[in-house]
This record gives C-alpha cells, structure tokens and sequence, in this order.
C-alpha cells in the first residue's frame, strides 16, 4: 500500500501565514498534497488566542485538507527526536523525525536550525517563501500581493527577507 506525501508544517510558516490573513490560501498552494499539523506544533501556535480560532476553524471545516495528529515516536525515531531536542525546539525537531520516518515535506521557514538535517536525511522542505513563489508560479498570488503578504509579516514582527517573487529561486522543487 502507497500512502500519500504530506506537508508538515512546523510553526513559524503557520505564523507567516495567519500575520499575513492568508493561511487558508496556504492549503490551497498545493492542493494535491494534505497537510499535517503535529500535536507539538499545534500547542505551540495555539497560545495565542487568535491563531488558535483560526487555526481550530481551518482543522474543522478543511478537515479533508489538513489535520492534527499526535507525534509517538517509537524506537529509534524516539531516541533521534531526543537528540535533535538537546539543540532545537519541540516542533520542529518532531517535524524533522516524523517527515524523515515518512518520507513527507516538511515546510519550515527556519533554515539555521533544518536544512542541514533535512539535507542528510534528504527531506524535502518548503520555507515561506517557497510557498509563496509557487502561489504566484500557479497564479493563486500576484507578484504585488506576495511583496504585501511579506510587507504585512514583517510588520507584524516577523522576518522574512524582502524578495521579487518573480525571480526568486525556491529551495527545491516539489
């Protein structure tokens, strides 16, 4: 049995995309995949009131697009989730173990602490901005509403390197 290629999103691309009003255009980028929210990411972004409603709604009424699953790493998927988190967050160091154990992407925007173990474990990862070069590669984006989605992100406290998305490189193709 084949089981489907997921997109798991640790929390800052969750971030990017309810600062900037448009997280439910992210499910819509790639509509041929589901996307995954892990447990531990889930406690993450729900602290904040608002991105919890938003969230809890989108989980409700998209639920065969996305969903929250509980992160149970067993065996050697345990002891590899102990020791990324001796260096890095809870999320997404579940997300790194979870998209490695089961050959999904991961969509992280927080390169310093992924690429280089999504690059040994070959995982293929999407940051914010790759999301948002193919909304505009598959016209879901203008090229003027991606400069608006990083402006506003960015004003709401954020980082994301101000970018043409019109001749932007993405990090891999998916």
């Amino acid at each position: 049995m084949t089981t489907k290629t997921k997109i798991v999103l640790d929390a800052d691309v969750i971030i990017h995309f309810i600062k900037a009003g448009q997280f439910s255009l992210l499910l819509d980028i790639f509509p041929e995949y589901e996307y995954l929210i892990l447990d531990v990411v889930y406690k993450e972004v729900t602290i904040n009131k608002t991105s919890k409603t938003q969230i809890d709604n989108t989980l409700q009424f998209l639920s065969q697009r996305i969903s929250q699953i509980k992160f149970e790493p067993k065996g050697e998927s345990r002891l590899e989730y102990a020791k990324l988190l001796s260096t890095l967050g809870r999320g997404e160091s579940a997300c790194m173990v979870f998209c490695r154990d089961n050959n999904d992407v991961l969509g992280s925007s927080n390169l310093r602490d992924i690429k280089e173990y999504c690059e040994q474990n070959r995982i293929t990862y999407l940051t914010t901005l790759d999301f948002l070069y193919y909304a505009f590669v598959r016209k879901k984006m203008t090229a003027e509403e991606c400069c608006v989605f990083i402006k506003g992100v960015n004003d709401k406290g954020s980082r994301l390197p101000i970018v043409d998305i019109t001749t932007y490189t993405p990090t891999c193709q998916i």
